[in-house]
């Protein structure tokens, strides 16, 4: 399938993301990414799903999405310990919105993955005002991948990871639509491209020392098409089986979990109708797809990266994975 024309998570229309960046080396390597869909409120929700695949986590918000099947606020991604205060600020920031007045009610999306291994995650860096500039500076265009925002201090299948992105134009029932995926990749297993395993041995670098398995991946799917709740779910579901393909352990420490919405609120009059269920195959292989890149994108964008207690992961090098695949 043909790419958007940024191959980015905001190809799909009315789609902003910001990141707020946090490095002290060796201490801190960590930060808070905001995904922004326009319009987005309480009095404006998206049709939305959620997917655990493995269930240790803490995507703060999930239950509501999954009971009603609606997204009502931006979606941040950081630190596992810094979810919390990362919430109560997404509180704070809708709350002196002009479309939030009268609101008694919000329910905040916040995912997270561990970043401990390579920054001081007990200092919960991530603060009010950071995560208030990742949503006031999110906007269109180019994404940034790697060690930015909530993706700073993370790992993933041996390698330096972090913020991966990528789109696919898909023809739908007579029309075209986009659909765009970030991940926060930060979990367990040994890489697979193109069907190969691929260890930092095999590209020539230093095997990682051992630590505890204490991952997890968020994946966002978002998506132009005419889709429901419940079919939105079914996309959510793919996104996480897709991280089978790069060699994912899902393993017992890992929060493996799947956030898909669509850009129609909900309610809207006008449009198109809700595609039918035998007409999602294209939507699916594009949702595999943009997974498989995203977390590769993820790790070749990567810097190397030493945390506060020496332990140090490198990103998978481009040229060497070349080299080895021919």
């Amino acid at each position: 399938m043909s790419t958007g024309p940024l191959n980015s998570f905001t190809d799909v229309p009315g789609i902003r993301v910001g990141h707020t960046t946090l490095i002290d080396p060796p201490r801190v390597h960590s930060g808070v990414t905001a995904i922004v869909p326009d319009g987005i409120g309480p009095a404006s929700p998206l049709p939305a799903g959620v997917f655990a695949g493995n269930g240790y986590g803490k995507l703060l918000g999930a239950t509501q999405v999954a009971e009603l099947g609606a997204l009502e606020t931006p979606v941040l991604l950081t630190s596992t310990l810094s979810a919390f205060r990362a919430a109560d600020a997404l509180v704070g920031w809708l709350l002196q919105r002009p479309e939030t007045a009268g609101a008694r009610s919000l329910n905040p999306v916040v995912g997270e993955c561990n970043d401990g291994l390579l920054s001081d995650i007990r200092s919960r860096p991530v603060r009010e005002e950071h995560v208030r500039s990742a949503l006031e500076t999110a906007h269109t265009g180019p994404v940034a991948e790697g060690c930015v925002g909530g993706g700073t201090g993370l790992t993933a299948l041996g390698f330096k990871a972090g913020i991966g992105t990528s789109s696919r134009r898909v023809a739908l029932a007579g029309r075209e639509v986009t659909l765009g995926v970030l991940v926060q990749a930060n979990f367990g297993g040994t890489l697979r491209v193109l069907g190969r395993t691929v260890t930092p041995a095999d590209v020539g670098l230093p095997a990682p020392d051992p630590v505890p398995d204490s991952g997890s991946c968020m994946l966002v799917v978002a998506t132009d098409a005419p889709l429901d709740a419940r079919q939105l779910t079914r996309l959510a579901r793919r996104a996480v089986y897709a991280l089978a393909r790069v060699g994912a352990a899902y393993g017992h420490g890992s929060g493996d979990y799947g956030l898909a919405f669509g850009t129609r609120p909900l309610g809207t009059p006008a449009g198109p109708a809700v595609v039918s269920d035998d007409s999602l195959d294209p939507l699916f292989t594009a949702v595999l797809d943009t997974v498989e890149e995203s977390v590769l994108n993820s790790l070749l964008t990567a810097t190397t990266t030493t945390g506060p207690e020496g332990h140090t992961r490198h990103p998978l090098p481009a040229g060497r994975l070349l080299a080895l695949l021919r």
